[in-house]
């Protein structure tokens, strides 16, 4: 997904140096630590069906956001004020977001679909008005079309509220999505290809590897912040400690070795562009994983004991499977098929889930750390065994 230029003035050179994420960059993700503690604290006081979907449409606005000013970036030279001005602008109306969106199935629903619009049809305009001089600046039309249309979405379903709103606001983030995914499409000026984007595979690469230990920093900060609160107990401190390596080792089977070797295996790529491209998804699945952690953190360590209900087990095994699915389709990304550990962990998770009923919390946190454990084990002696070079899939 993508918001690059049109090749307007401020289009970025071959310059290296480029190559790296920016500072203002590593400034902005700090509002995603922001919006992302929020989603996971919103969702520890709403284990629901409805509280899980409200959370995912949440994540994938936000993320929507995050994901369209890494490509813009990537062809927008931060050194400059347009593209400063561009980026700081997006970064406090995203704070704003952030703000609301505990509120944003309640009185505050119209502020926070009114703020999401604005902030994606401001950007798509920006790009129109003030950057596109070149040539015609049909990339950003097609985005601007698309977001408006996925805006009735979002402004209509706070305008309706109640039991349609998430249904309404779900259908809008399909639409945003899906049109992304096919190159948002327009009558008369086609649509957008990967290859259309100038792209630096190194610095994206680098941007998703941050968008992960952004995650990873929330679930540790929701963790500190829930222990520091309560009576200091050895049960929540056990609790305390199981949680964390849970996060350690989610960051430690992430490096090793794909997400070391993303970068090589978008340049081997036969279309480094799609594959850049499909990263953003798989990395999105690991995120929503790493939430889910920084949920149970809030749980476990906020009550280690006791009986754990359906819906705690299912954040508590379910964070650290959707994580392994993500990290699945990494592999496959990166060397062209899918580690086994995976899917065995996919399956001893499922394993697991029968006894949540008869288990504390702790012991079923514990678990899936195990779980985690040995897969970062078997990563370690694999790689240790067999030298890993990037294979990425043919992609046409």
């Amino acid at each position: 997904m993508s918001m690059a230029t049109d090749g307007g003035a401020v289009a970025a050179s071959p310059d290296p140096v480029l190559e790296r994420p920016a500072f203002l960059e590593l400034f902005f993700d700090l509002v995603y630590i922001f919006a992302l503690v929020t989603l996971a604290t919103v969702l520890a006081d709403n284990l629901t069906w409805t509280g899980f979907s409200e959370t995912l449409v949440l994540l994938l606005a936000f993320t929507m956001i995050w994901a369209l000013t890494v490509w813009t970036a990537d062809s927008v030279d931060l050194t400059r004020p347009a593209g400063q001005g561009q980026f700081v602008w997006v970064a406090a109306a995203s704070l704003l977001l952030a703000a609301l969106a505990a509120d944003a199935y309640g009185d505050r629903r119209l502020f926070f679909a009114t703020t999401y619009v604005v902030i994606h049809l401001s950007t798509a305009a920006y790009y129109i008005l003030v950057v596109s001089h070149r040539r015609p600046p049909r990339r950003s039309i097609r985005i601007l079309i698309w977001e408006a249309v996925a805006g009735i979405g979002w402004i209509g379903g706070a305008l309706v509220g109640g039991s349609g709103q998430l249904a309404i606001w779900a259908l809008a983030v399909v639409v945003e999505y899906g049109a992304a995914a096919l190159g948002w499409p327009v009558p008369g000026i086609g649509r957008s290809r990967p290859r259309d984007w100038p792209l630096v595979g190194a610095r994206v690469a680098e941007r998703y590897r941050q968008f992960v230990i952004v995650a990873l920093g929330v679930s540790i900060f929701v963790t500190g912040t829930t222990f520091s609160v309560g009576e200091y107990t050895w049960e929540r401190a056990w609790a305390l400690l199981v949680v964390f390596t849970t996060i350690v080792l989610m960051w430690r089977i992430y490096i090793y070795r794909a997400g070391e070797l993303l970068t090589e295996a978008i340049a081997r790529s036969s279309d480094p562009a799609l594959l850049t491209q499909s990263a953003a998804v798989t990395h999105l699945i690991m995120v929503a994983g790493i939430v889910g952690a920084a949920v149970t953190s809030r749980l476990v360590v906020g009550r280690p004991l006791g009986e754990t209900p359906p819906s705690w087990a299912a954040v508590i095994l379910g964070g650290p499977a959707l994580y392994l699915v993500g990290r699945g389709v990494l592999d496959f990304t990166v060397f062209g098929r899918i580690s086994r550990s995976r899917s065995a962990g996919l399956v001893l998770l499922a394993g697991v889930a029968p006894a949540t009923p008869l288990l504390p919390p702790v012991l079923v946190a514990l678990l899936a750390m195990t779980v985690l454990l040995l897969i970062a084990a078997a990563n370690l002696v694999s790689t240790r065994r067999h030298t890993r070079t990037p294979a990425p899939p043919m992609l046409r």
